[in-house]
């Protein structure tokens, strides 16, 4: 299938910067009924749900994977996407044609100079389109620590922030917030489920007292994610692996749910693609502990989800091709039209959408 069927103009206006404050009052765009267009907040979520239906969230937690180091005059970005083992990670450098295999690059923040820092790595391996293999000088246990000193929250490119000074404080503390959904849990991604971002306290305390259930289930999304299709067509394109989970009593209870004709509604294209790669082909659900390079696209049909909560992708992109899956390529298109025209936000802290899923099995 061509990419060029997945390309839209977009107003770089409409790429949301920060998110909307309280998170639920983002706007949500209603394609829950065929045919129809409707323009919602997000805090009207639990009046288009039905009592029965199961909500999948992906209850993963950012952990803070961009890093700002040096190597001699070179000032570099890195952004881990994909752990090989307890030290050593496969990431995405700016800059990295200033670096060759056994450079070492010093981490730096605002308060800790480059000079000062007991915290490098080592290039060991430059990857290509995989980006760079590199391994820290540290001990597995004292990485965590040392992330949470040196790291920053792992913004897609497409939200702009400074390098570390003394005035990016504030944005350091507010991404730390608000690229956190309010129910993450197990670190491990190094992007947020953003589709999570716009629940609060309250909608879920609503949506729950609506006797809608709530099933947790855990992808720990890469960095691998915002990249856009670069090839032509979409079979020459090669997806990042990610790790899932999906346990037992999280199978049973969608299964269940789906056998008694309830709806199985996916927060976010993470849940959705975990949930498809754990599903058989007569559409039952297995607990899963795994990697998956799941890649949909239009002609795949579903075998779990009836709807799909999610927010407003990247031209070109392999969550707009999931989305057209979903709905259809015409429907998204025209949705992604009327969007634009009615000024909704676009990307990780943007806007929300809630769609129906026409093709099943």
């Amino acid at each position: 299938m061509k990419v060029d069927i997945f390309d839209f103009d977009l107003p770089k206006d409409l790429i949301a910067n920060q998110p909307v404050s309280p998170r639920d009052n983002s706007k949500l765009l209603d394609l829950s009924q065929d045919g129809l267009i409707c323009d919602k907040h997000f805090y009207e979520l639990p009046d288009l749900l039905q009592e029965g239906d199961v909500l999948v969230f992906n209850d993963t937690k950012v952990i803070p994977a961009r890093l700002y180091g040096s190597h001699g005059e070179a000032l570099v970005e890195v952004t881990l996407y994909h752990p090989i083992d307890g030290t050593r990670w496969l990431a995405f450098i700016k800059n990295s044609k200033r670096l060759k295999n056994n450079d070492v690059v010093k981490f730096y923040t605002d308060k800790i100079s480059a000079q000062n820092s007991d915290f490098s790595a080592l290039i060991e391996e430059k990857r290509g389109e995989d980006g760079v293999l590199i391994s820290f000088d540290c001990s597995a246990s004292e990485l965590a620590g040392k992330l949470q000193t040196y790291g920053f929250m792992p913004l897609p490119p497409y939200i702009k922030r400074s390098r570390p000074s003394s005035d990016s404080m504030w944005y350091k503390f507010n991404d730390d917030e608000n690229y956190q959904t309010v129910y993450a849990k197990h670190e491990g991604a190094v992007a947020a489920p953003t589709a999570g971002l716009h629940f609060t306290d309250d909608v879920m305390k609503k949506i729950d007292a609506k006797g809608i259930k709530l099933v947790f289930v855990t992808l720990h999304v890469g960095a691998g994610t915002f990249l856009p299709v670069k090839t032509e067509d979409t079979k020459d394109h090669k997806m990042h692996a990610e790790y899932g989970i999906i346990t037992n009593d999280a199978a049973n209870i969608i299964n269940k749910a789906k056998q008694n004709g309830n709806r199985i509604i996916a927060v976010g294209t993470t849940s959705l693609r975990l949930l498809e790669s754990a599903a058989d082909n007569k559409g039952i659900l297995h607990p899963f502990n795994d990697e998956t390079a799941i890649f949909i696209t239009p002609g795949y049909k579903f075998k779990v989800i009836d709807m799909l909560i999610t927010n407003f992708h990247l031209p070109k992109s392999t969550l707009f091709m999931l989305v057209s899956a979903v709905a259809g390529v015409e429907r998204m298109q025209n949705a992604y039209a009327h969007a634009i025209e009615n000024k909704y936000r676009f990307y990780s802290y943007g806007d929300s959408s809630i769609i129906k899923c026409v093709n099943k099995i």
